[in-house]
């Protein structure tokens, strides 16, 4: 077992543990730690709270610096009907995401929410079309369903939330992500 996977476990435990003894564990790593929690909330995440969790696991295995765990409100989960999927940074691994319930019936919900997600972690969007890229978000089509980010993108991530780096990212909200959805006889 690497040692930064072994961190992340260690880091989720001890989360977890201080969540259920009533304490919020906001991002508790020392300062000279390499792996930073990231602790997100799915309480208002409706029908998209197992997409969260299945996107913050493959945040988690793609990079070494980061823990993503429900194990506070650093990064709240909702979502609307209508109006698109965006996510709002306030500062690095903090902020909320918004999933858009139509949208998501278009495009890929679980490669939505590891893109959006992936704002928070500190990445801007890459309008490139190559589905293999994450953060090219709509831009690669309905039939794209890829949630991993590229070898390059979660190097970006570790190099954010590395030591020196982790006040490099201003607030930041980004949307038109993702083509509005379609309405079904519109127009007709």
């Amino acid at each position: 077992m690497r040692t930064p996977k072994l961190s992340r476990i260690l880091a989720t435990l001890a989360a977890v543990t201080l969540t259920a003894l009533g304490a919020v564990a906001v991002n508790p790593a020392p300062a000279s730690a390499a792996v930073r929690n990231v602790c997100y909330n799915t309480s208002q995440a409706g029908p998209f709270a197992s997409y969260a969790v299945q996107a913050a696991s493959i945040w988690n295995n793609r990079t070494n610096n980061i823990n993503m765990a429900q194990c506070g409100s650093n990064l709240m989960i909702y979502y609307t009907y209508g109006g698109g999927s965006y996510a709002q940074r306030t500062s690095l691994g903090n902020g909320r995401v918004v999933i858009d319930y139509y949208q998501a019936q278009q495009y890929s919900p679980l490669r939505i929410m590891t893109h959006e997600i992936g704002h928070i972690l500190g990445l801007p969007d890459n309008y490139n079309g190559n589905c293999a890229i994450l953060m090219s978000g709509g831009s690669a089509g309905t039939s794209c369903t890829n949630p991993y980010p590229s070898t390059t993108e979660a190097a970006r991530v570790d190099s954010l939330f590395g030591f020196a780096a982790r006040s490099a990212t201003p607030a930041q909200v980004f949307s038109g992500s993702w083509p509005a959805a379609t309405v079904v006889g519109a127009g007709r």
